[in-house]
Parts: C-alpha cells; sequence; structure tokens
C-alpha cells in the first residue's frame, strides 16, 4: 500500500467500506471501533497544532520599519478574500442545499453531543479566556486561536535572546506537530474504511446518501471556480490593473504542482521563482507575502471548510440560521488561518467550525471519501490567491510589472 498514492488509498478504503456495509452490516460493530479512534487521533492534535502553527506564523513574520505598512496590506488583503471565499461558499450552499434529504440515520449521535447554540455576545465574550489552560483542556478554539496570536505577537516585543529561544522551541513544536498530523493522516484510509462501513450499514436508502455526496461536491468545486475565476481576476484587474490571463500563464506552472501536491507549502519554492521571474515581483515582497500565504491565506480551504460544516448540518436536519453562520464565517476564517499548508490539514481544521456550531464531528465520515479530490482543488485556489495578493501587493508599492 505505501506504493499506492494516498489518495487511491483513500479511494480503495471507500469502495471496501461501501462493500463492507452493505454486505456484513450485521457485523460492523467489528470495525467501527477504528473509526472512532481515528476520530480520537485527530482530535488529539487539535489544539497543539493550532496553538505551534500560529504562535510560529506570528512569531516569525519579525517587526521593522516596512512591516507595519506590509503586513496590513497583505493580512487585509488575505483576511478581506478569505472572507469573500466563505460568503461565496454559503452562499452556493444555502441556495443548493446538497445535504438535505440525505437519508444518513445519524439522530442520535446529534441528541448525544446535544451543544446549545451560544449567543453573539456570549460567543465574542467567549474568545478572551479566564484560564487559558481550561480553554485548552475543553477545546475552546476561538479562544485558543485569540491566545496564540496574542502570544505571537509579543514574543516579538521581548529581549532578542529571548524571542530567538521562544521562537525555536515553537518552531521546533510545529515542526513535531507536523510529523504527528502527517503520521495520522496515513491511516485515513482505514479511518475512511470504518466510518463509511459503518454510515452504509445505517442506511436505509444509501443511493440518496451517494446523491447528496455529488451534489456537495458540486457544489464545492463550483463554489471555488466562482472564486477563482470570478473574484480574484476581477481584483487583479480593477485594483491591481494586471490582465489575470497573462498572469494566470505566468502561474501556469505552480498550480499545477499545487493540483498535484494539495501542499501550499511544497509549491511555495516554485511559486516564489514565478511570481518573482514571471510576473517581475521584487524579492522584498515575494519573500514577505507568499510565505505568509501559504501559512495564513487559504481562500479555498475557508470555502470549503464553510459549505461542509453547512452540509453536515443540513445531513443532520440541524437548521443553523444566521447568528449561526455568522459563527461560521468568523470561526472558518480563525480556522484557515491556523490550517498547516498540507494535504487534508483542512479536514484536521473543520473540527474547530463542527465544535462552534455544536454539530457532532462524526459528520465529518460524510465528506472523507470526496475530501482528497476537494483538497486539490482548494489548494490550487489557495496558491491562485497567494499570487494575486503578491502582484497586487507589488502594485501599490509602485513596482512595475511584467504581466
Amino acid at each position: 500500500m505505501k506504493k499506492i498514492a494516498l489518495h487511491w488509498q483513500i479511494f480503495i478504503g471507500l469502495i471496501l467500506g461501501i462493500v463492507y456495509g452493505l454486505l456484513f452490516g450485521t457485523s460492523v460493530h467489528y470495525i467501527s471501533w477504528l473509526g472512532d479512534l481515528f476520530i480520537q487521533a485527530l482530535k488529539m492534535i487539535i489544539v497543539p497544532l493550532i496553538i505551534t502553527s500560529i504562535v510560529t506564523g506570528v512569531a516569525n513574520i519579525g517587526s521593522g520599519g516596512n512591516f507595519g505598512r506590509l503586513f496590513t496590506k497583505t493580512f487585509s488583503y488575505y483576511i478581506i478574500t478569505s472572507t469573500l471565499a466563505i460568503v461565496v461558499g454559503l452562499l452556493l450552499v444555502n441556495l443548493i442545499k446538497p445535504g438535505v434529504g440525505a437519508d444518513i440515520n445519524l439522530v442520535q449521535s446529534v441528541k448525544e453531543f446535544g451543544g446549545k447554540s451560544n449567543s453573539f455576545k456570549d460567543t465574542l465574550m467567549g474568545i478572551i479566556p479566564n484560564n487559558i489552560f481550561s480553554a485548552m483542556a475543553s477545546g475552546k478554539m476561538l479562544s485558543i486561536i485569540f491566545f496564540s496570536m496574542l502570544f505571537g505577537y509579543f514574543v516579538t516585543q521581548i529581549e532578542a535572546k529571548k524571542s530567538e529561544l521562544l521562537k525555536d522551541i515553537f518552531n521546533a513544536g510545529f515542526d513535531v506537530m507536523m510529523k504527528i498530523t502527517l503520521f495520522i493522516i496515513k491511516f485515513t484510509p482505514i479511518g475512511v474504511f470504518a466510518l463509511v462501513a459503518r454510515l452504509m450499514a445505517s442506511q436505509d436508502n444509501p443511493l440518496g446518501t451517494f446523491k447528496s455526496l455529488g451534489l456537495y461536491m458540486l457544489t464545492v468545486i463550483l463554489a471555488l471556480a466562482i472564486h477563482a475565476i470570478i473574484v480574484l481576476p476581477t481584483i487583479l484587474r480593477v485594483i491591481a490593473k494586471v490582465n489575470p490571463i497573462k498572469h494566470f500563464k505566468a502561474l501556469t506552472g505552480p498550480l499545477i504542482t499545487a493540483f498535484s501536491t494539495s501542499s501550499s507549502n511544497a509549491t511555495l519554492p516554485y511559486t516564489l521563482e514565478a511570481v518573482e521571474q514571471n510576473c517581475g515581483v521584487s524579492n522584498k515582497i515575494t519573500s514577505f507575502t507568499l510565505p505568509l500565504g501559504a501559512t495564513i491565506n487559504m481562500d479555498g480551504t475557508a470555502l470549503y471548510e464553510g459549505i461542509a460544516v453547512m452540509f453536515i448540518a443540513q445531513a443532520y436536519g440541524i437548521h443553523l440560521g444566521i447568528l449561526q453562520q455568522l459563527i461560521v464565517v468568523i470561526t472558518a476564517l480563525l480556522a484557515s488561518i491556523g490550517a498547516a499548508a498540507v494535504p487534508m490539514a483542512g479536514l484536521v481544521m473543520m473540527t474547530i467550525i463542527l465544535s462552534a456550531v455544536g454539530l457532532p464531528l462524526e459528520g465529518i465520515a460524510l465528506i472523507l471519501p470526496v475530501d482528497r479530490i476537494l483538497d486539490m482543488s482548494r489548494t490550487t485556489v489557495n496558491v491562485w490567491s497567494d499570487s494575486t495578493a503578491a502582484v497586487t501587493i507589488a502594485k501599490s508599492e509602485g513596482e512595475k510589472l511584467k504581466v
């Protein structure tokens, strides 16, 4: 199996899970615990992954004269485009409603979770924890993200020697968490097999589930296409005064690499070269915006997470109102910032949003089988947005480009 690509392993796990669940549904309890173990492993790494990822991302930015201006422009762009991506996704998922009518028979799981939705005021108040260690223990993700960003910023404000020591510690911690994350992801095919088998064994109408899953994929791909073909090119044309077609041709190589690797980090060296050599952006801009973008600019991931959470809610028959969807927007934005630039990281971070709106984590089983395919597409959008940011900010700094 080591010689088979991960997405093919997941596909095999999906097929075997369907067959096992349909043919041996009465004995599904023998393997269903593997799915529970996989979910537990994902939950285990969420908090330390968020903390180390965000602290290192913020602390490694550094400080200086031009830092404030470039950081403001870059961060503002990333926040705005990610928010636009989430809104596009939510508009489509509310319009198409891919999860409505999916007969998944998981009502009992919802009752077991029994999460009540907090008011908007309570959510805002909950961002600042009374006790950060208590917040970590109870998994209050908004509090953890807020504290991590605050901690990362003030790491840069202390004595240089101590600051470098803390950076080294958190960088090392993040590297370790990435190793653990990649290790757990290797077991995704087994998790898919067990979760899908249990899902199929509980279905009175399996075809209804497959129909909804196909509609879910269509919704995500359509939303990604709108963001990549309409929203981002509009920014290039209107704000940066750049020809989107020429920019796309300049980034063809990195975009193909992003699609095949599903990793913004793996694509980063290629993106840096293309944006500098083909687009004419200075190294001063690319060395700041692109690495930062690979860390916190996840338009495609944020869009996907918003649609996935709404799909799961629809499949469970749970109505998320305007307030809950606003929480989805905010949490998806923060979660996408904390998502590591590796394959399927968005899947790990989605548990944050599910927890924030009181949905069961078992709902991830519904989207796991097609996550790898969608991961390739959303990573491509992430890299496309990063390159758009570099060009837009370069033009705002008065640079003359080749595109």
